[in-house]
């Protein structure tokens, strides 16, 4: 229909449907809490949209109620969004987790840059714990909970990467005040640096109320104008040892960007990221080996090839590159153990034919050693079928397979080798197959996505 032709309020609810979705855009990837700025902004911007549907008048039209209808449904469907986002379970869980980083930060790092000597081993610890934890956060695909992740691992990630390099890499100087008066200088902006580094620490973590991002970036990009301004007299030495202060200024500068990074799509939406994209082929390159193995009616004659191609794999896995991002570090692990899976797969049912081919000799053998080879052929019967498992954890088929493997441990933990070190050895490997084959399993079934 023209435009022209149309009723004023029409018009006019067209208007702010408009304004509406330039708003979504914002609520859909909003990653914030219910307490943040942003979120009062949205939340004020979307009331005053449905106040301004509310004063349109229907006078009295079918057509225009129903139009005025849609539109506050739309708006109010937007703030339910908002809301959701900000108070979504796993979105308080990340807080929550963050909180726990901040805590460490301030307990452990503050301490370190008024004096103290070393970083803690539970610092180390601790903060490694938190990021394994943030990584395995389950978004379910929700921009806004990817987002929200990706942000808090971006800083907490930041922190750990600059105390691990202030820590192992301790500049080659400095160099004693009797060398030059610029040496003295140098020692001063040194002393700042680290100061710079306590504050940029403070501010990613969201524990100083005193300091800004564009202060420090102030302060940094001062004392640098403070080096560059210096006369080393072309003594190789104290410009070296400049130099070195003056890149670890910079590096201290990259990390006062990682906001804006964190807030672009690229970023936090690994989708098409290049390794991922490589994982993912590799990942469908192992699904068709895997398909031939558990279709094949004769699968030994394909165990030499497939477990050739299934090692090549996990060689093309090694050489994919995860950064800095622990969720594409974690993407990698998992498809790394889906391919030793199969591998394993491979190796245990060699393992039983030949021991099938060579049944006159093991007649002899221990009963306890047996008894672990009864197990084993159990637990390649149930690997088989975990490999082919594709439910969730309230399957009934899942709990069955838990409880057949909880079955093979309970038998193997009842072996008695009688001495036998042999034996001891074999029920070992057992225990940790049925292991693996039961991590395996609720890895399958734990819904994490990167």
């Amino acid at each position: 229909m023209d435009m022209g032709n149309q009723h004023p309020s029409i018009k006019r609810l067209h208007e702010i449907q408009k304004e509406v979705k330039e708003i979504e855009q914002q609520v859909v990837v909003f990653s914030g809490l219910s307490t943040d700025r942003d979120y009062k902004k949205l939340e004020r911007s979307l009331t005053k949209q449905l106040f301004e549907i509310d004063s349109v008048d229907t006078e009295g039209k079918g057509d225009i109620q129903q139009a005025r209808k849609r539109a506050a449904q739309e708006t109010e469907r937007l703030l339910k969004e908002l809301e959701q986002n900000a108070n979504h379970p796993r979105r308080l869980e990340i807080e929550a987790i963050f909180k726990e980083a901040q805590s460490l930060v301030e307990r452990e790092i503050t301490p370190f840059y008024k004096g103290g000597n070393c970083i803690s081993d539970e610092f180390e610890e601790g903060i490694q714990d938190i990021v394994l934890r943030l990584t395995q956060v389950k978004t379910g695909g929700k921009v806004s909970l990817r987002k929200a992740r990706y942000r808090t691992l971006t800083k907490v990630c930041a922190v750990q990467e600059i105390i691990e390099s202030c820590v192992k890499q301790q500049l080659s100087l400095p160099l004693s005040n009797d060398a030059h008066p610029s040496v003295s200088k140098i020692n001063s902006v040194m002393c700042d640096v680290n100061k710079a580094r306590g504050t940029l620490i403070a501010l990613l973590m969201g524990v100083s109320s005193n300091d800004t991002c564009r202060h420090l970036s102030c302060v940094l990009t001062g004392l640098i104008a403070d080096l560059d301004a210096l006369d080393v007299c072309g003594r190789t030495e104290i410009r070296n040892y400049r130099k070195e202060v003056v890149e670890e200024i910079n590096k201290l500068q990259k990390y006062l960007d990682l906001e804006e990074e964190a807030n672009s799509t690229h970023a936090y939406d690994l989708a098409q990221n290049q390794s991922i994209l490589k994982i993912e082929e590799i990942r469908k390159k192992m699904k068709e080996v895997n398909s031939l193995l558990l279709k094949a009616e004769n699968a030994s004659d394909l165990y030499l090839g497939s477990k050739a191609e299934l090692q090549g794999l996990i060689a093309r896995l090694d050489e994919v590159s995860p950064g800095k991002n622990p969720c594409i570090r974690e993407a990698r692990r998992r498809a790394v153990i889906e391919v030793q899976t199969l591998i394993t797969y491979i190796d245990l049912k060699e393992a039983l034919e030949k021991r099938q081919m060579y049944s006159e000799q093991t007649a002899a053998e221990h009963q306890s050693h047996k008894a672990v080879w009864t197990v084993l052929g159990n637990l390649s019967q149930i690997q088989q079928e975990v490999i082919s498992f594709d439910g969730n954890r309230t399957d009934k088929n899942y709990m069955r397979l838990e409880e057949l493997l909880t079955k093979q441990l309970l038998a193997l933990d009842a072996v008695d080798p009688q001495g036998d070190e042999r034996c001891k050895a074999a029920r070992k490997q057992a225990v940790k197959l049925a292991q693996n084959i039961l991590y395996y399993l609720d890895m399958k079934t734990d819904e994490w996505e990167y």
